[in-house]
């Protein structure tokens, strides 16, 4: 590590889905070689110098500590992680995603392995155009012109399309996109605790079922016909109260909000518990309450079997849920489950926990960060 260089990179893809590719690049790019200051607009243009599909454009500064060859390696490795082997007789040909190194500072190097300013920058437009979008006034050491003038004096007049989308310069970025993700699950699925991880990782309002001082929940467990159908409706009465409260208020200094719970698992617990007629006057008054309250972006439902059920609700050792029936566990996940088929397929995801440890294993919590960005993808594009 040396000191640090802002380089400048050209982005492209025209195999596959070429708007995650770049995404995802940039992801990789941030992770492994440094901070990305700015991102271009999106332009697409058709294959240059060969037939194939049209590709999808982009230009970004990176500040690194990366010597320039080291950056080579790592960039080509990248690339080959996204699924392109580069090879000596290669040539124009279509690709799932190609980088190349347009400025490294203001260094001139000519070697055999890299040279830079790429030798070819000032005859393609599809590079110049979105390097102008974020470093117009940048000049060529070589050249000794701006970016804006090689584009002017630039004599490739092939057609260059800017598009609608929007690439973020790293997974936080992304995320802020939205306005609000309700995570659920089952009784010890570890909805709570993934929750806190994203609110503390990306700057999140977290928002927490607040439950364990119902005075029914320890009486239900113990007489659940009885208890049921007032322990329902003073759940319901408190997480309305509080959901509006909390999912309506927005913190400008959070990027979004979190919950470890969505309002709709009141009727999904009444279901299983109540009588058909206690539930059928329970379905009227929360029909009422849910038409008013926010309803999420992303629904993501944290799929646990029910023996690692038992087992992290014995871990936590609740008292009073140390008797849990595992059938009854087996009916809220089948009811979630049902619940889950109404939402359309781009706001919802189940995500079976049942070989991850998200707690205890980075690879794992990586995981399902990976999931939920892909979700988040597909809602943009």
């Amino acid at each position: 590590m040396g000191q640090s260089q802002l380089v400048y990179l050209s982005l492209g893809s025209n195999l596959g889905n070429r708007y995650v590719t770049l995404q995802k690049a940039l992801f990789s790019i941030q992770k492994n070689v440094g901070d990305i200051h700015a991102v271009s607009s999106v332009y697409e243009n058709p294959a240059f110098g060969f037939k194939g599909n049209d590709f999808l454009n982009i230009c970004i500064s990176v500040e690194t500590e990366l010597a320039p060859l080291i950056l080579l390696s790592s960039l080509l490795q990248i690339e080959k992680d996204f699924g392109r082997n580069r090879s000596e007789s290669e040539g124009y040909s279509s690709r799932t995603l190609d980088i190349d190194i347009i400025y490294y500072g203001n260094e001139v190097l000519n070697t055999e392995a890299l040279v830079v300013p790429h030798p070819n920058m000032q005859n393609r437009n599809f590079v110049l155009k979105p390097l102008a979008d974020i470093a117009p006034q940048l000049y060529h050491p070589v050249f000794k012109k701006d970016t804006r003038n090689l584009l002017q004096q630039c004599k490739d007049r092939s057609k260059l399309t800017k598009t609608e989308h929007k690439l973020f310069k790293n997974r936080s970025a992304l995320f802020s996109q939205l306005q609000f993700i309700a995570i659920e699950g089952n009784i010890g699925a570890g909805k709570t605790t993934l929750s806190k991880m994203i609110a503390e990782d990306f700057n999140a309002k977290l928002v927490l079922e607040r439950f364990a001082d119902n005075p029914f929940l320890p009486k239900f467990y113990e007489d659940q016909s009885r208890y049921a159908f007032p322990l329902e409706m003073s759940f319901l009465a408190d997480r309305y109260q509080q959901f509006t409260d909390d999912t309506s208020q927005f913190d400008l200094f959070k990027n979004f909000m979190v919950s470890d719970y969505d309002i709709y698992k009141s009727l999904i617990f009444a279901k299983i518990t109540l009588q058909a007629d206690e539930y059928n006057l329970y379905r009227k008054v929360f029909t009422f309450m849910y038409k008013e309250v926010k309803k999420p972006d992303i629904y993501l439902y944290l799929y646990q079997n029910t023996e690692r059920l038992l087992d992290n609700i014995k871990k936590r050792g609740r008292d009073y849920e140390q008797n849990i029936d595992p059938g009854y566990l087996d009916k809220i996940n089948r009811g979630y489950l049902d619940f889950m088929k109404t939402l359309p397929h781009q706001n919802s995801m189940i995500l079976d926990l049942s070989e991850l440890d998200f707690v205890n294993n980075p690879t794992d919590y990586e995981t399902i960060l990976e999931r939920l960005e892909d979700n988040i993808l597909a809602l943009s594009f």
